[in-house]
């Protein structure tokens, strides 16, 4: 069924667990995902960016495959279709009138007051179509999109602020993660994820989730991080056994084929990331 972040995340917070965000970037991706995920009876929010909306052909093409794959499949499990780092008030606005269910307003690279006026509009308007609304605040490093930026650490105080103007459903802290791969070891401040976490009742979310250790996943869990997205462990998975089953099978060129050497590669890498998740 398809429904917005909020009970999911309580719920996830409350049992010191994580819900699963994939990135979405096909048909494919998009059916992988739900099937193992409905086999394994657990939510999920399925995350598409910008650009992946581009490149699928639209937020309505996106809203309209998600729910044709819901139906047809026979799909149970909670689903939210989430937009990923919208940059804009418009952008967000456009996705909800296509029928997602939950947006992200980035706005983290504004100063903190631009950052709570464009959130809040956001918020104000999501409000009424009952859509959930993330948003962040310092800035996750790393690529995304063709985007590259550094790391600016969260504030405890500035996110008290961004939560109290805007009434957000959830929060993205930037703590140390980054996009893409990380170049030497994580580094994450635990200690201001948890006062943040303490101090606000809603739930928290950790971006870049690709490359952190299983032990620093779960222990951000237990700092406070009800959502962890992923999206780059999928992509190299899946395009590792795509070549290697392009190199074995030289002459196949049905795409059907091509796309769907994969599919085994990227469930079986979702069933090991969610084990990690759900430290329960």
């Amino acid at each position: 069924m398809i429904v917005n972040s909020r009970e999911m995340l309580q719920q996830a917070k409350k049992g010191h667990y994580a819900v699963p965000h994939f990135n979405i970037n096909n048909l494919e991706w998009t059916k992988y995902i739900l099937e193992e995920c409905q086999t394994l009876q657990i939510p999920v929010i399925l995350g598409v960016s910008e650009g992946a909306a581009r490149y699928m052909g639209g937020f309505h093409v996106v809203t309209m495959l998600i729910k044709g794959l819901v139906q047809d499949l026979g799909i149970t499990i909670p689903v939210c279709i989430h937009l990923d780092h919208g940059k804009s008030v418009e952008v967000c606005v456009e996705a909800i009138r296509a029928g997602f269910t939950s947006v992200m307003i980035d706005a983290s690279m504004l100063s903190l007051e631009e950052n709570i006026t464009k959130t809040k509009q956001v918020v104000d308007y999501a409000k009424k179509y009952d859509v959930t609304v993330e948003a962040e605040i310092g800035r996750v490093g790393g690529s995304e999109d063709g985007v590259a930026d550094q790391i600016y650490y969260a504030k405890l105080e500035d996110c008290k602020r961004l939560y109290e103007a805007t009434n957000i459903d959830s929060l993205a802290p930037a703590l140390g993660s980054v996009h893409g791969l990380y170049h030497g070891e994580p580094k994450l401040d635990f200690e201001t994820m948890k006062q943040i976490d303490d101090a606000l009742p809603i739930p928290l979310v950790l971006h870049g989730g690709t490359g952190i250790p299983a032990e620093q996943i779960q222990k951000a869990i237990f700092s406070g991080i009800s959502k962890i997205n992923i999206n780059t462990e999928l992509q190299i998975t899946w395009s590792k056994a795509v070549r290697n089953y392009l190199k074995e099978n030289d002459v196949v060129y049905d795409p059907r084929k091509i796309i769907g050497s994969g599919e085994l590669a990227m469930k079986k890498k979702i069933r090991e990331i969610v084990q990690i998740f759900q430290t329960r």
